[in-house]
């Protein structure tokens, strides 16, 4: 099969190589669509190294070609879509419903070949896949597979957003859109920073108090009355995560989606805000599977997340997607859809 290889940091080739064989609690999906994510930056940097030869990717959603023989939920045909931690579904972490914190999980992209390719094995189907609604664009499943149910998992049980609350986003890529029409969805304000002009128009668009990275700080405060009661911190760097921290009100509550890596693995924290604010400081990655439905179902019900995806690339464009990510990135998403070019 087609797939785009990491043969060396910083370097995707395009190879053919064999077809994954299927777990016996797996299936084998033939792939609709990946996304090209700020986390497989980290990887193809190597600032989150993985073994090489590797193949990268891991927010994707299928087509079910090949069922293992302990799999009892899922049968050919069907369309999926799964989180990028497979869990066990069997230890203490998952049986409270805590499957992101599993102890034993698996990451394709990362600790296991992921879907820059045209099929991929997912392990532990029947705790792990979520059956795609009725004509959901490919695309859009793709995209929730990181970015959505990561900022989902954020508001929705790490800081427990309020409607009414002021939720400040501090970077607009991926993580941020994403942030952003949940955070309106769920009934909050929100102000959102980013030093590309072209993010600050589309956050606006998506009905977002925007903001210039300097002096935001003060300028949350100012349009928020005091400050916000949710920051998320979407880039993983320490000026933005100061940023976030500094710019919450007394009680409020700072949320970790940007991935620290690289040289940012440790970062200075303002121990004085956190201690005078009396804040709340959290890190959440990713979203446990059975958290899709209440996803779903705000889609259903009219929100539209379409606007996140700014570009259908092909297989061979993964490269220079990812190079894109060295220096602020382009608004929007881009989604892998053909694997044939």
């Amino acid at each position: 099969m087609r797939a785009a290889v990491l043969t060396d940091w910083r370097r995707l080739e395009i190879e053919d190589i064999p077809a994954p064989d299927c777990p016996a609690d797996g299936v084998v999906l033939d792939l609709l669509a990946c996304g090209l994510c700020r986390s497989d930056w980290h990887a193809w940097t190597g600032g989150d190294p993985v073994p090489l030869p590797h193949v990268p990717g891991h927010e994707f959603c299928g087509t079910v070609r090949e069922v293992g023989p302990e799999v009892r939920d899922w049968r050919l045909g069907d369309k999926v879509v799964a989180p990028f931690i497979l869990a066990c579904g069997r230890c203490p972490s998952c049986r409270r419903g805590e499957q992101t914190t599993c102890p034993d999980q698996i990451v394709p992209g990362f600790t296991t070949a992921g879907a820059f390719a045209e099929a991929i094995a997912v392990p532990r189907a029947d705790v792990n896949l979520a059956r795609l609604p009725e004509g959901m664009d490919p695309a859009l499943a793709a995209a929730l597979g990181c970015r959505v149910t990561t900022a989902w998992h954020a508001l929705t049980d790490r800081a427990a957003l309020a409607p009414g609350e002021w939720l400040a986003v501090h970077g607009i890529g991926g993580i941020g859109l994403a942030t952003i029409m949940l955070g309106r969805a769920l009934g909050a304000r929100v102000v959102a920073v980013d030093v590309v002009p072209e993010k600050l128009a589309l956050a606006e668009e998506l009905g977002a108090t925007t903001l210039p990275a300097e002096g935001s700080v003060e300028a949350i405060r100012e349009v928020t009355g005091g400050g916000a009661h949710v920051s998320v911190e979407a880039l993983g760097i320490p000026a933005t995560t100061a940023n976030s921290i500094r710019c919450l009100r007394k009680l409020g509550r700072h949320v970790q989606i940007g991935m620290p890596s690289g040289d940012h693995l440790t970062m200075p924290v303002p121990m004085d805000a956190v201690y005078s604010g009396q804040l709340a400081l959290y890190g959440t990655r990713g979203m446990p599977a059975w958290k899709y439905p209440s996803l779903f179902a705000l889609i259903e019900g009219g929100l539209d997340l379409s606007p996140m995806i700014a570009r259908r690339v092909g297989l061979s464009d993964a490269q220079t997607e990812l190079e894109a990510f060295d220096g602020p990135a382009p608004p929007g998403v881009a989604v892998i859809t053909d694997f044939t070019v």
